[in-house]
């Protein structure tokens, strides 16, 4: 065992304690925090990372004293600032992670995606995931279940529906046509994307080819309302919170969105790239 993944249990162990001392079930905690039950268990089981911010609510609802709080919080910085290394999050399991995802995008009302080099999480189907999770279980010789993980991805598009959140996504054509699955798998995932685009509280944008771009798309990132922008090298997840950095993501992505096609257009590149794949097939 890591010293990380010890000291998430322990930060578990201490959760609960304070829990029991305030005589609330996980049901009830969970309940005057407003979250999943299953949220509840996962922190106490080490099977998620908590933030600054959960701990916090959970110190007021038990009515933890002021230094056993900071005491909590300084504990969950600590946590996550190794649990953004690969090593670490790797080791805690795909299903994990995906959960660590599913919590932030909990706390997102406006989500802003630029990917250049493969279907954002949120859009994936199944067997899209189910090929994307295998070759990260491969290189990073990750733990956990794939079928685990792909549901947990699965469970997280169930937000795409929420109308009181709005979805913008640039995703460049490289994207659509880089074989991460096999072709048929890859048709599915267009005919998925071509749904989604027609969501109200979505806005779906394609970059095609031959459009000329401000900007080199060295790499994806994820802006959440204006508090945090996620993005992800091969090794290292970081997550920025400096109001200047949260700024030159914003108008980067204005800038791709810009040339991007959306609506209707959109789909038109979306379908071009469908019959180029049906023809590839069919020879």
């Amino acid at each position: 065992m890591t010293s990380f993944q010890q000291a998430r249990i322990d930060l578990g162990h201490r959760l609960r304690q304070l829990r029991e001392a305030a005589q609330l079930s996980g049901k009830d905690l969970a309940e005057r925090l407003r979250w999943q039950p299953s949220k509840i268990s996962r922190l106490e089981n080490a099977r998620q990372t908590a933030t600054a911010d959960d701990v916090t609510a959970w110190a007021r609802v038990v009515g933890a004293a002021p230094d056993t709080a900071d005491d909590l919080v300084r504990r969950a910085v600590a946590l996550l600032d190794r649990h953004d290394d690969w090593k670490q999050r790797h080791r805690s399991g795909l299903a994990a992670i995906q959960e660590d995802i599913r919590d932030l995008e909990a706390r997102t009302k406006l989500f802003r995606v630029f990917e250049p080099g493969i279907i954002v999480g949120l859009l994936q189907t199944t067997e899209y995931a189910r090929h994307i999770f295998r070759k990260v279980k491969r290189l990073y010789s990750a733990d956990d279940e794939i079928d685990a993980a792909v549901r947990v991805r699965m469970q997280r598009q169930e937000i795409l529906y929420d109308r009181a959140r709005t979805f913008r996504f640039v995703v460049a054509e490289s994207a659509l046509r880089t074989l991460m699955a096999p072709p048929e798998v890859m048709r599915g995932q267009l005919d998925r994307l071509l749904a989604v685009s027609t969501l109200p509280n979505v806005d779906f944008g394609v970059l095609p080819f031959d459009a000329e771009l401000p900007a080199s798309p060295i790499h994806g990132f994820w802006i959440y309302d204006d508090s945090m922008v996620g993005l992800a090298t091969m090794t290292k997840d970081l997550n920025l919170r400096d109001s200047d950095d949260i700024a030159f993501y914003a108008r980067a992505f204005d800038d791709f969105a810009e040339v991007a096609k959306f609506g209707e257009s959109g789909r038109q590149v979306i379908m071009r790239i469908l019959t180029d794949f049906q023809q590839q097939s069919s020879h």
